[in-house]
């Protein structure tokens, strides 16, 4: 039988990263209390291919990461299904991404009700030049209070839900658990955010809130601050995104840490 894909191309382009997206399978991620976590994952694999080639096999990027779904998700498997992926491709370089929610538990502050919060999360790997690398992404809601509307108003201060996104470029052999990474996070905003509250709950987390404002500015600069202090972290990117009260539109900050 003719295979088209593996035959030779001469456009001289190549494809710097050719795959498939939005596969979903059940994984198992390692919590740090040594349990596993049992998820739905959104996945992205692809590898490049040389400027000689006219295409890759898509087939063997489901049988990849379908055989890797089975074992517990961890930097070091990343690692080993990116080797593999180069060997079964022939490729000079290869990426997966993999998505997902996370789950925690949270006390409310005053009544101390238990709940669960979700987290977005990804874990992505590439090997490039012989080079593991890998990322970790998490999205943490909190809560934000302007400093200005303290500042001007006899009564109250506006604030609001944001989101305080992280990319962490983590060193080899040393883990990032999200049992750390996001309680960090989380006291970086003017308050946290929690899923179950009593009248109780709500007093203790709007003054403390008044108490401590906080810009999108403010938020992301102790963001980067508290992560240059980790040693599992190299490098690393923050961005809040402010879902403003009273106004229309979002405020946000961005920085950068680069690699240490």
């Amino acid at each position: 039988m003719r295979d088209v894909a593996s035959e030779s191309d001469n456009r001289g382009i190549t494809i710097d990263r050719v795959g498939i997206r939005d596969l979903h399978l059940p994984v198992r991620i390692m919590e740090k209390d040594g349990g596993y976590a049992r998820l739905l994952g959104q996945i992205e694999a692809s590898v490049k291919l040389p400027h000689v080639r006219r295409g890759t096999h898509m087939s063997r990027f489901v049988e990849i990461l379908s055989a890797w779904s089975k074992r517990s998700v961890s930097m070091t498997e990343m690692e080993a299904t990116l080797w593999h992926m180069l060997d079964e491709f022939s490729a000079p370089a290869a990426r997966v991404l993999l998505k997902f929610k996370y789950f925690l538990p949270k006390h409310a502050p005053a009544s101390g009700q238990n709940s669960q919060l979700d987290y977005d999360c990804s874990f992505e790997g590439t090997v490039a030049d012989g080079q593991f690398r890998f990322r970790l992404g998490v999205a943490v809601p909190i809560l934000t209070l302007c400093p200005c509307s303290k500042e001007i108003s006899d009564r109250g201060a506006h604030s609001q839900r944001a989101v305080l996104s992280v990319q962490v470029n983590c060193r080899s052999g040393i883990i990032l658990w999200l049992e750390d990474l996001i309680p960090l996070l989380e006291q970086q905003g003017s308050a946290e955010i929690y899923p179950l509250l009593k009248r109780t709950d709500e007093k203790a987390i709007t003054e403390s809130a008044y108490d401590n404002p906080k810009f999108v500015e403010d938020v992301v600069r102790d963001t980067i601050i508290a992560l240059k202090g980790h040693p599992a972290v190299l490098g690393a990117s923050a961005q809040c995104d402010s879902f403003e009260s009273i106004h229309n539109h979002v405020a946000y900050a961005y920085a950068e840490l680069g690699d240490l």
